[in-house]
C-alpha cells in the first residue's frame, strides 16, 4: 500500500502526450491549447468612442457647436472637426480627426437643429485609444491553457477560427460483477443497478471527453480478459470498476497482467479507495477502480482526471478554498488519507454531508467538495480552517 501522493506521481509519470489537431472555434470549449494565441492587430484597432455622444475639442466645451455629421459604429468619419464644430457619434465608432474627447449625450442640449451645447465644462476623454488593451504581437493565451468561454472570446477577437488543440485521449469504461444490471432493468433480490459506469461517463463528459461504455463484464477470468484485451486494443485509457479487491471473484489485477499490463500499484493508503490498481502497457493505461460508487467517483476526481488532463498538455490544479468547520471531525483509525465529502454552507463554512460509507452514492449528490484529512490526524476541532477541494 503506497501513499496517495506517490500513487499520483506514478500515474502522472505513466501518462503519455497526445498529438494535436485543429478544431472549429465553437467546438473548442474544454479543450487544451497546443499553441500560443498571438494578436494580429491592435485592440482596439482604432481610436473609438466609449459612449454615445458628441466628439469635439475640449477647448470648445463651453461653446455652442455645429454638428457636422453623424457617425455610427462600423462607419468612418468623412469630415475633420474644426473649431466650433463637433460630430454626433455612437459607441464603438471611430472618433474623427480634430477631436480629443467625446461628451456623453446625457450632458448635451440641442435647442436648435444641428447646434448643441454641453451642460459641463470638463469631461473625461471617453475614448478607447488604439492598442490600449492589446498591442499587435502580444501573446494573449499560452499553449497548455484550458479553453473556457472567456478564452473563446479572446481567440475570436484574435482571429483564431480554428485553434490548434491537443487531441483528447480515447477512454473506455467497463463495470464488473454478476450482480450488476443496467439502469433500465428491474434488479432481482441479489442484484443492483450499475451506477458506476454512467457516473464515470458523466465525469469524463464534464471534462469534454466522450467516453465509450463497453458494458458489464461478468465474474469470470475468460470474460474479464477478453474485455480488457478489447479495450486495450482500441482505447488509450481504460476505466474499470469492481473486481480489484481480495475476493474470490476479483480477477482484474491478474487479468490485467495476463493482458500484458505492468501493475504500477495495487493499493493506495486512502479511504475510501484503497483497492485501486494502475496498469500500463506502452501507450495504454488502465485504472482498476473500486466497485463502491463513492470510491470510484472520488478516485476519478483525485487520480484519473489529472492524468487525462496531462495527456492533453494541461497541468491540472484543483480549485481549493480555506473555510472553517461547522462541526468537530473525529475518526478512530488514521493510518490512511481520508477523503471526506462536505458541503459549503450559505455562511461560507463547511459541514459534513450525511455519509454512511463508500457505497452511499446518494451522499455525493449533496457534496460540493471534499476535505483531505492526512494520515495520523484523528480529530479536527469546530472552527478550524480546512482546505476544501471543490468538485
Amino acid at each position: 500500500m503506497i501513499p496517495f501522493e506517490q500513487a499520483l506521481i506514478i500515474a502522472l509519470e505513466a501518462s503519455f502526450r497526445k498529438e494535436n489537431e485543429k478544431v472549429a472555434l465553437e467546438l473548442s470549449q474544454g479543450r487544451i491549447l497546443a499553441e500560443d494565441v498571438v494578436s494580429d492587430i491592435d485592440m482596439p484597432p482604432f481610436d473609438k468612442s466609449a459612449v454615445d455622444g458628441f466628439a469635439c475639442k475640449m477647448a470648445d466645451l463651453e461653446k455652442e457647436l455645429e454638428v457636422i455629421e453623424t457617425v455610427a459604429a462600423g462607419q468612418l468619419p468623412s469630415k475633420e472637426v474644426g473649431n466650433g464644430q463637433c460630430t454626433r457619434i455612437m459607441t464603438g465608432a471611430p472618433v474623427p480627426k480634430g477631436t480629443d474627447c467625446v461628451v456623453m449625450v446625457e450632458n448635451s442640449r440641442e435647442d436648435v437643429k444641428d447646434r448643441v451645447r454641453f451642460e459641463l465644462v470638463k469631461t473625461a476623454p471617453n475614448i478607447c485609444f488604439r492598442g490600449e488593451d492589446v498591442k499587435q504581437g502580444t501573446v494573449l493565451l499560452s499553449h497548455g491553457t484550458l479553453i473556457q468561454p472567456g478564452q473563446v472570446a479572446i481567440m475570436a477577437a484574435a482571429g483564431y477560427a480554428n485553434p490548434l488543440v491537443s487531441k483528447q485521449p480515447t477512454v473506455a469504461i467497463l463495470s464488473t460483477g454478476d450482480e450488476l444490471v443496467e439502469p433500465g432493468s428491474i434488479p432481482s433480490t441479489s442484484q443492483i443497478r450499475n451506477s458506476n459506469a454512467y457516473q464515470l461517463i458523466a465525469q469524463a463528459a464534464r471534462m469534454g471527453i466522450r467516453a465509450s461504455y463497453l458494458g458489464i463484464v461478468r465474474d469470470s477470468e475468460e470474460d474479464t480478459l477478453k474485455m480488457l484485451n478489447e479495450a486495450f486494443s482500441r482505447y488509450d485509457v481504460t476505466l474499470l470498476t469492481g473486481g480489484v479487491s481480495m475476493g474470490d471473484f476479483d480477477f482484474v489485477p491478474a487479468m490485467m497482467e495476463k493482458a500484458g499490463m505492468e501493475l504500477e500499484f495495487q493499493k493506495i493508503a486512502i479511504q475510501p479507495g484503497k483497492p485501486t490498481v494502475l496498469g500500463t502497457k506502452k501507450d495504454k493505461i488502465c485504472f482498476g477502480l473500486p466497485g463502491n460508487p463513492v470510491s470510484s467517483f472520488l478516485l476519478f476526481e483525485l487520480l484519473v482526471k489529472p492524468v487525462l488532463y496531462k495527456m492533453q498538455g494541461f497541468d491540472y490544479k484543483p480549485y481549493t478554498v480555506q473555510l472553517p468547520l461547522l462541526r468537530d471531525f473525529k475518526r478512530r483509525r488514521a493510518e490512511r488519507l481520508n477523503i471526506v465529502p462536505v458541503v459549503i454552507s450559505d455562511e461560507n463554512s463547511v459541514d459534513f454531508v450525511d455519509y454512511h460509507g463508500s457505497a452511499h452514492i446518494h451522499a455525493m449528490s449533496f457534496a460540493t467538495g471534499v476535505i483531505l484529512v492526512p494520515e495520523g490526524i484523528t480529530e479536527i476541532k469546530k472552527g478550524s480552517l480546512v482546505n476544501v477541494r471543490q468538485l
